[in-house]
């Protein structure tokens, strides 16, 4: 798979991005419970992960993202930002497998491997979610080529053949986010 492109992590700070993605829609699509672990899976300059911990200081956040250059920005907006419910990792410490309430994954699923499904699937405490927001394969005028993109269906078989239950699908203006649970 063909990972997003470091050099065009201003795309995912631009204010417009927010207009078709709102804080609000993510928030709520995620649903975390009081004082809980909330993984951001592909978190990239931390742009979702940050605005969160503002606004939920009862969470434990943790921004992760396989790329240095990517954690790197985020590290840069939690050096200068309050957020001490937030820390960044670049890899997943296997101690917080079975203790996450939910992952959150941010135009990353097109980009996931089954065995990152895996990661996310061990990661989850029994009826913990995983939300997934990802890019429509219909024609927009952002983000990735649809035939880079999973369409609806194959995105939830997918997520299904991971051991999810797929309790939501939304249809958004340019993304397709499903929330899936891992069986208790």
């Amino acid at each position: 798979m063909k990972r997003f492109d470091p050099a065009k992590a201003a795309l995912l700070d631009d204010p417009a991005r927010f207009e078709y993605l709102s804080l609000e829609t993510v928030f709520a699509l995620l649903d975390a419970p009081r004082g809980s672990l909330v993984v951001d899976y592909g978190t990239g300059t931390g742009a979702f992960a940050i605005p969160l911990a503002r606004a939920r200081p009862d969470l434990r956040i943790v921004a992760y993202d396989v790329e240095p250059r990517m954690l790197a920005l985020a590290q840069a907006k939690l050096d200068t930002e309050s957020a001490p419910n937030v820390r960044t990792e670049s890899m997943l410490d296997r101690s917080l497998n079975g203790a996450v309430a939910r992952v959150l994954g941010i135009n990353v699923l097109h980009e996931l491997e089954p065995a990152d499904l895996a990661s996310i699937h061990a990661l989850l405490a029994g009826g913990g979610r995983f939300v997934s927001i990802d890019w429509n394969a219909r024609e927009r005028p952002v983000g990735p080529p649809p035939e880079r993109v999973y369409d609806v269906a194959t995105a939830r078989t997918f997520v299904e053949d991971a051991g999810f239950r797929v309790l939501a699908q939304t249809q958004l203006r340019f993304h397709d986010a499903l929330v899936a649970e891992k069986a208790p």
